[in-house]
């Protein structure tokens, strides 16, 4: 192939935008008429109050919840229609119910068991042909590439490495979640309740974890009650539709028009098999109900396979 056809290599980091984007449950809707561009490597802050959907909305941009309404694409797939490649290109921190830490693993425990699951089904044909020394030094690699990435000292935890989950602090686990996530390699990484019981100078850290990883080229999204001035805000609420606030240089954001929900039941369809799906036509009909923390439960408890 002659240089001038070479095609220039693409951010490491998943542009995501969405547009008339939601989700709705059996007693009304998740979240609806969410809407925003985000450039790769962008920190991106889903605000609100516990039960506005923002969790929902977390999953259904990472393809583990399938939307009802609108659309959005992250690294150029389409959702609803590519959900299980984009399963492939994303990765959950925490996110509670859906992707936890076993509280009587240790460190080291979770973090081998992380690096054998990607070795064994994201791995290529060629690592899979390499010697077990050489699988096994590539590993140690990505950990340590984590666990830099993470922040995650394993020499000041109480028995270092061998420290189990339930002796971790909030901050500690945090910064071990997003470390397995890292592992993969992924383009995005998705992080629920951030801010959930920190102190705000432990929350002042957490924020600047997740900022580092976006500026190192992963683009993050982070549930959180309180998002930092310099990311990317997209609002929820149970009685409005998501807002976008840009405050950040690299991304660009559209504000949203007030939304409600209908009263009539419909089940929300979720994520429960790799197979892709085809996209779901917009609701247009006029709905006069707000949202409901009912309907961010019934959409999240419906949620497949993370």
């Amino acid at each position: 192939m002659d240089s001038q056809d070479a095609v220039p290599a693409s951010p490491h980091g998943a542009a995501v935008e969405a547009e008339g984007f939601g989700v709705k449950g059996p007693r009304g809707w998740a979240f609806r008429d969410v809407g925003f561009r985000a450039e790769p490597g962008s920190l991106v802050a889903l605000e609100g109050p516990s039960g506005s959907g923002r969790t929902c909305l977390l999953l259904a941009l990472t393809g583990r919840m399938k939307p009802t309404a609108g659309h959005a694409e992250v690294g150029g797939l389409r959702l609803p229609r590519k959900m299980a490649a984009v399963r492939r290109i994303s990765a959950l921190g925490h996110v509670p119910g859906v992707s936890e830490l076993d509280p009587a693993f240790t460190v080291l425990e979770h973090l081998r068991e992380r690096a054998l699951l990607q070795r064994r089904y994201d791995g290529s044909v060629r690592a899979l042909l390499r010697s077990p020394a050489q699988r096994t030094a590539a590993a140690r690699d990505r950990i340590e590439a984590a666990l830099t990435a993470s922040g995650l000292d394993l020499d000041a935890l109480p028995k270092a490495e061998r420290t189990s989950v339930r002796d971790l602090e909030r901050l500690e686990a945090l910064r071990l979640s997003v470390a397995l996530a890292l592992i993969g390699e992924p383009r995005l990484l998705a992080v629920d309740d951030t801010d959930l019981k920190l102190s705000d100078t432990e929350r002042e850290e957490a924020w600047a974890l997740l900022r580092s990883v976006a500026d190192a080229g992963t683009t993050v999204l982070a549930v959180c009650s309180e998002a930092p001035a310099d990311a990317l805000r997209i609002t929820t609420s149970t009685t409005t539709a998501a807002k976008a606030t840009d405050t950040g240089a690299e991304t660009e954001a559209e504000p949203e028009a007030e939304t409600g929900s209908e009263t009539e039941d419909a089940p929300a369809d979720t994520e429960g098999s790799p197979t892709e799906t085809e996209d779901a036509p917009a609701d247009t009909e006029d709905d006069t109900v707000d949202n409901t923390e009912e309907g961010a439960a019934d959409a999240l408890a419906e949620t497949g396979r993370a």
